[in-house]
């Protein structure tokens, strides 16, 4: 088995070469399939550095959800490994996802911690060690098998955002996922922009919303008004 890391990006320039970088010293070749970068319209020097690599360029309609799915099309590998462009899995995850594979668990993500000292983010990265669905998001990164992925028919591209959680919704309707023991860590950057609290609120209500039957449409409209900058 082999995995495919797919990384959707926009405008990311500051953190991509990084994560690159990382990811090739902390995981074995032997296990990784190839490196996909899809990239939305990047304005920044996001393609040029991608294209100073080994990772494997991939252009696509704005959208994470289309990005993840264009990327998932031309992925190789048994396994995708979904994993946003700040986020920095543990050494050796590559390990981690196989063991995880071969045990039978055909889905999961990774505790997540930020790099901020905050005492709620603090807190909300110590909840992610637990399998409740409350504490699940796409910043966790996120491995399936390709088979399940194909079955489930991918990320539902109608969510501009809120993709990542859907998905997450049919794995636990289906009881395959797992939270792997080790930690990821994020960037912290969209609350120190915003403010801790207000950006929590905004996605509060959002997962509010969704509970009791909000459209994408209506998720995606309260986004663009309170938390798109």
């Amino acid at each position: 088995m082999k995995i495919s890391i797919i990384i959707p990006v926009l405008n990311e320039e500051e953190t991509i070469a990084s994560l690159l970088q990382y990811l090739k010293q902390n995981s074995s070749s032997v296990n990784i399939a190839e490196i996909l970068v899809v990239d939305g319209g990047s304005v920044d020097g996001t393609v040029d550095i991608i294209k100073s690599t080994q990772a494997l360029l991939i252009t696509s309609t704005k959208g994470r959800a289309k990005q993840m799915n264009a990327g998932a099309k031309q992925a190789t590998g048994d396994i995708l490994y979904f994993l946003h462009a700040d986020s920095f899995p543990p050494k050796s995850f590559d390990k981690f996802i196989l063991g995880e594979v071969k045990n039978g668990n055909k889905a999961g993500c990774f505790q997540m911690r930020f790099d901020h000292n905050h005492w709620w983010l603090r807190l909300a990265s110590w909840l992610t060690k637990f399998s409740w669905r409350a504490c699940r998001g796409g910043d966790q990164s996120q491995f399936i098998t390709k088979q399940l992925f194909d079955e489930i028919g991918g990320y539902d591209e109608s969510y501009a955002i809120y993709e990542d959680n859907i998905l997450i919704n049919e794995l636990y309707k289906r009881k395959q996922f797992v939270v792997i023991p080790h930690w990821l860590t994020t960037s912290a950057r969209r609350y120190e922009e915003m403010g801790i609290w207000k950006l929590q609120y905004h996605f509060w209500t959002i997962y509010v919303k969704k509970w009791f039957g909000a459209s994408a449409e209506d998720i995606h409209r309260y986004y663009l008004k309170y938390i798109k900058v």
